[in-house]
Order: structure tokens, then C-alpha cells, then sequence
């Protein structure tokens, strides 16, 4: 397979995703971002996925754009920038022959990516069998294995259970009680009290489950679904500028997709 060595295609710009892709690029490889139309992202501020709507977006000082051709991608590219284009099928994969190919959507189900796609293919989380529909899995269940490489078998299950901050999990995580359009009261960064609105969903009130800091919610005028996430509160007051770095569990991944492109690129 002709490829281009050193270029990695990652499939999703969420927060997880943007961990391994800031790894990536501090490294020194191109990275192409490949998203829907219209990305969900609740972690907005550290999610590339970002520049779906706003064009642009900077994130720890790595600036990524959208655009709409291949001629673009490799001005971003030329210019230090991560491009971001609207390609859920993965067309730009055949067109550019990427050396990688990372599957970041966090879907938990495989939408697609095999390892015919690239010489080296790794997946982010569960849906995914390590050796059969990809090269490696990367381990996104948090706790001792968190990060860990996968290169037979499947990642551990999704337990549905959010990650303890503070002595706080499941509360930390909002989820729409109602299917409509999104209208935002509060942004991220800013700080909630328990029981206060933080989103109107039509005539129906979205409230805050616990006091903190909104480290995370859904972009305005989404049309969201019953049960969907769409917030996420952190209960440490103090630690606001954590809502626009990106998480410990981001990079503990991000390492672990960089080890495993050196692992088996020696193998």
C-alpha cells in the first residue's frame, strides 16, 4: 500500500479524542481530523470537533481549522494547524493514505474502521477486537488498566458509570430529561448551585444535580434526545481553569495510542 508516513487520520474531535490528537501533533505528525456534520461534544472547549462550527479553535496553544478539500488540508498542515473535515464515511482515508488511522468516536460499536485502512489502525474504548478489526485498542475504562495497550482482545466493557470526582459520579452528569432544542442558561466555566437551571429544553427546566463548576455542556440550540448527555458538573469550585485543558484521562490515552504507533511501527 502506498501511504504517507507519519500522517495519521483520526476519526472524531470529542475530548478524549483531542488528547490523542494533541499528543500526536506536538510529536510530529500531520494530523487529519475527520467528524459529522454536526458533532455533540460536551467537553467543548478541549474538543477539536469545535471547529465543525466555529472555523477555528485553539486548544493549549494548537490551532485546528475546518475545511473543505484536500488542497486546505495541506495548508493547514504547511501552517502548523490541524485540519478538521466533515467526512463520517472516511473518504479522505482512501484519498490520502494515511500511515495511521485511529478510531476516536467513542461509540462503543465499531462504525466502520477496519485495518485495511492503514498499515497501522487503532481504536479508542470497547467495539472494537484488537487483531481483528484493528491493530491495537487502547484501554478507556478508567482505573488500573486506563491507557493500557490492547493488541489481542476487546477493551473492558462500558460500566455507564461516570468517573468519581470529589466523591461525586453518576451526579456529576446531566442528561437530557426531554427530547428538543437546547437553549443554554449557563456556559462552561461558569459556576452552578445544586437545583439551578442550567438549559431550557422547550418550556421544560434542565437543573444542575450537584454545586461546581460546568466543566462541560452541549452547544446551544442542539436538538437533543431523551436520555442523551449533556452536561457534566465539576464539584471543585477551585479548579474552573480545568474546564479548558485537557483531562488526565485524555493524555493517559493520548500516550497510550502514541506508545502503541512506536510499538508496532517496531514490530
Amino acid at each position: 500500500m502506498d501511504m504517507n508516513k507519519d500522517t495519521v487520520i483520526v476519526r472524531g474531535g470529542g475530548d478524549v479524542a483531542s488528547g490523542a490528537i494533541q499528543k500526536l501533533h506536538r510529536s510530529g505528525f500531520k494530523v487529519l481530523i475527520l467528524e459529522i456534520e454536526n458533532p455533540t461534544s460536551i467537553r467543548r472547549k478541549v474538543s477539536f470537533s469545535e471547529a465543525i462550527y466555529d472555523q477555528n479553535i485553539e486548544i493549549e496553544n494548537i490551532k485546528a481549522s475546518h475545511v473543505d478539500s484536500l488542497d486546505a488540508v495541506h495548508e493547514c498542515w504547511n501552517n502548523e494547524k490541524i485540519p478538521v473535515v466533515v467526512d463520517p464515511d472516511g473518504i479522505y482515508i482512501g484519498l490520502l493514505k494515511p500511515e495511521i488511522v485511529v478510531d476516536g468516536i467513542l461509540a462503543k460499536k465499531n462504525l466502520g474502521t477496519n485495518m485495511g485502512m492503514a498499515p497501522i489502525t487503532i481504536a479508542l474504548g470497547p467495539g472494537f477486537e484488537a487483531g481483528k478489526d484493528v491493530n491495537a485498542v487502547i484501554e478507556t475504562n478508567r482505573g488500573h488498566n486506563l491507557g493500557r495497550l490492547i493488541f489481542k482482545g476487546k477493551a473492558a466493557d462500558d460500566t455507564g458509570v461516570p468517573g468519581v470526582i470529589a466523591g461525586y459520579s453518576k451526579e456529576r452528569v446531566i442528561y437530557s430529561p426531554y427530547s428538543g432544542i437546547i437553549n443554554n442558561i449557563k456556559d462552561i466555566g461558569d459556576t452552578v448551585k445544586s437545583g439551578e437551571t442550567i438549559a431550557h429544553i422547550g418550556c421544560f427546566r434542565v437543573k444542575a444535580n450537584i454545586s461546581g463548576v460546568l466543566r462541560g455542556i452541549i452547544r446551544d440550540r442542539t436538538t437533543v434526545k431523551k436520555g442523551l448527555k449533556i452536561a457534566d458538573v465539576d464539584p471543585r469550585i477551585s479548579e474552573k481553569k480545568n474546564c479548558f485543558t485537557i483531562s488526565d484521562k485524555a493524555r493517559n490515552i493520548g500516550g497510550g495510542v502514541l506508545e502503541a504507533i512506536m510499538y508496532i511501527r517496531r514490530i
